[in-house]
């Protein structure tokens, strides 16, 4: 489901509760007090309405199959919606006197009875609409506490891979150096036997000489 829509869900059924106990208060205030009551119930709504105006919006841009079972909530919340401007025009249209609304209550006790009840039943499937989203928000919330602490792990795991890559190339660097002083001693070797080579070849030739120049003056005296 989508964690916007259930945002708004949730706001909206927290709305309609609060609006459904202020009718209820409303009815019984006169005056100022009742103007009042009615004007932050009238804002409440137009809130109501707007809340509505985001789940609709919000439900026709997802995918067809998550669409359609949102917008069949969403009607459910607009039928809602009716029944609280219902209930605030018949709370508004009610101007009568304490004594007049007592004549009333006596008179017409079945009436306000029923229409108690019916606020009693909306406000009860506004509380388990509420309870449901609150679920919801909570299982979305520990989907996303499972996947931050898969990312934790996934995270140390790369980090130790990262030092394992470290200490392999620091020891590709030794062996590195290693290679570059064995290089260097060869080379060196290298240098010096080339040396003995031509100080053992300088040898044998001053020998040749020395031999050839002793039988020369064996053989001429």
């Amino acid at each position: 489901m989508s964690q916007v829509f259930d945002g708004y869900e949730r706001q909206y059924c927290e709305l309609s509760a609060n609006l459904s106990r202020q009718c209820t208060g409303a009815s019984s205030l006169d005056g100022e007090q009742k103007k009042q009551k009615i004007s932050d119930i009238k804002a409440g709504l137009d809130d109501a309405e707007t809340l509505i105006r985001k789940m609709d919006l919000e439900a026709r841009s997802l995918q067809p199959s998550m669409k359609a079972t949102l917008l069949a909530k969403l009607r459910e919340y607009k039928t809602d919606l009716t029944n609280l401007k219902t209930e605030v025009k018949r709370v508004t249209t009610s101007n009568v006197s304490f004594a007049a609304r007592d004549d009333l209550l006596e008179s017409g006790s079945a009436d306000t009875l029923a229409v108690s009840n019916d606020q009693k039943g909306r406000l009860l499937m506004s509380t388990e609409r509420l309870n449901q989203s609150t679920d919801r928000i909570k299982d979305s919330r520990k989907t996303m506490l499972e996947t931050e602490e898969l990312g934790v792990s996934i995270l140390q795991d790369l980090h130790l891979q990262r030092q394992s890559l470290l200490h392999a190339h620091k020891t590709l660097n030794g062996v590195d150096d290693n290679i570059s002083k064995s290089k260097k001693i060869l080379s060196a070797m290298s240098r010096r036997m080339s040396r003995n080579r031509w100080i053992v070849g300088s040898l044998l030739t001053a020998m040749v000489i020395a031999v050839i120049i002793i039988l020369y003056f064996k053989l001429t005296h």
